[in-house]
């Protein structure tokens, strides 16, 4: 398994994790806390946590699938935010 992490800074990095839980939790099997949140995805897993205005998201899957993946959470983070901020993503990994 290879992984990717990306650090995010948001002001909500709390509400992004549920509405991205709750996205896709319609499809994928999805474990939400309170600060943090999984989703099993069919190309991989994405773990997620809160914390200090910090989005630490770590992708797990096989290497060929991590570009596809980084772009796919990527994307949806994105519009999760929606307006209220753009977010940058750098991945590491």
């Amino acid at each position: 398994m290879a992984v990717s992490n990306a650090s995010i800074a948001t002001q909500t990095p709390e509400r992004l994790i549920k509405r991205l839980c709750k996205h896709w939790g319609h499809k994928f099997p999805v474990d939400l806390q309170e600060q943090s949140g999984t989703v099993e995805l069919p190309t991989g897993r994405c773990s997620m946590q809160a914390g200090g205005g910090i989005l630490e998201v770590e992708l797990e899957g096989e290497q060929e699938n991590l570009p596809r993946l980084q772009e796919v959470v990527a994307d949806h983070l994105q519009r999760m935010a929606a307006s209220e901020e753009s977010l940058t993503i750098d991945w590491r990994g």
